[in-house]
């Protein structure tokens, strides 16, 4: 039997919707790419058991009641809701949240908020000392209110406290922190299948700008072509030249080159820059290896060819890229 890996995620009236149910996705998707292995048992506790309408009107299930939440929980996961002031976006603050997820955290093995629920771990006292991020537009307001929190609004997630706080940042973040919470439990392999299965491109957060860098691409009409793109994956660091690949799949290189746009969108040569600067830039925002390292690693040879191809694909340097979008771990 598979360890069981209790997620509890709160839900309470007007939380977002996408907080709740896109982690709770995660999770799921997690399960299913185990074959259950991963033993993630998702459950939704609310102030009381029963129908929570959520800040889009779509009605929740809260299937426990805050007061029914016994025992160990792996992981706790805390949402917000926002209010719209004449000065914009304000995090709400609930006192009964606030006082539930205190008593709760000591019972967590670690504690997850999403968006502005990183205002509520603040005001429960979670956050002082300790860098946290939030959504760009009330990270002032987080700063404001909770000055003993050291308030970093760049990352997409802050890790802390020896992986038992985690903070992610606005709205869709919540799928990138339950992905590095998938990765930490079952491995970068896994999380890779999800966000495969999710069909998913991760936006950075960066204020109104996001990176936006595609971690898959949607299954091609060909087959053949679905497994040479699995095999690229697989080769970075070989000779994946549009003539290399075409004598892979028995074609003339210019046949090889229509068939493959075609199919993905995009020439063989810009395919494969993209594939290898998705695994720099992982290696850019979760590692401190130097970048000979990480150019040799990704498949791209030498610094400078790191440098041309990161300025192509995401339009800034790898070390600019990397000050920006580290993934901080204390």
């Amino acid at each position: 039997m598979p360890t069981a890996h209790r997620v509890v995620i709160a839900v309470f009236p007007d939380v977002d919707l996408l907080d709740v149910t896109g982690p709770a996705e995660v999770f799921a998707l997690a399960n299913r790419e185990t074959a259950g292995r991963a033993g993630y048992q998702v459950r939704l506790a609310g102030p009381v058991a029963g129908e929570v309408r959520t800040s889009a009107g779509v009605r929740l299930v809260a299937d426990l009641g805050f007061d029914e939440v016994r025992g160990q929980v792996f992981t706790l996961l805390v949402p917000g809701a926002v209010d719209m002031t004449d000065e914009g976006p304000l995090a709400r603050i609930d006192a009964d949240v606030v006082e539930w997820v205190k008593a709760t955290a000591p019972q967590a093995r670690r504690v997850a908020s999403v968006c502005v629920g990183a205002h509520v771990l603040a005001a429960a006292g979670l956050l002082d000392g300790k860098t946290a991020t939030t959504h760009w537009s009330t990270a002032a307001q987080l700063a404001a209110e909770h000055p003993a929190v050291l308030v970093d609004p760049d990352p997409i997630f802050v890790r802390t406290d020896r992986g038992r706080l985690w903070t992610g940042a606005g709205i869709s973040a919540c799928l990138d922190l339950a992905l590095a919470l998938v990765a930490e439990d079952q491995g970068e392999d896994v999380a890779l299948s999800v966000a495969r299965n999710l069909v998913m491109y991760l936006k950075r957060q960066g204020g109104q700008s996001q990176f936006s860098v595609p971690l898959s691409r949607p299954a091609s009409a060909r087959r053949d072509i679905d497994e040479l793109r699995l095999w690229i994956a697989e080769h970075l660091d070989g000779d994946l030249s549009a003539a290399a690949l075409a004598a892979r799949m028995c074609l003339s290189e210019r046949h090889f080159a229509r068939v493959f746009k075609q199919e993905t969108g995009t020439s063989p040569a810009d395919y494969v820059e993209a594939a290898r600067v998705e695994v720099a830039r992982r290696l850019l925002e979760t590692t401190d290896s130097p970048l000979d390292q990480v150019a040799t690693a990704a498949g791209l040879g030498s610094v400078e060819t790191l440098h041309r191809a990161v300025n192509r694909q995401l339009a800034t340097t790898p070390a600019a890229y990397r000050r920006r979008f580290r993934v901080q771990t204390t």
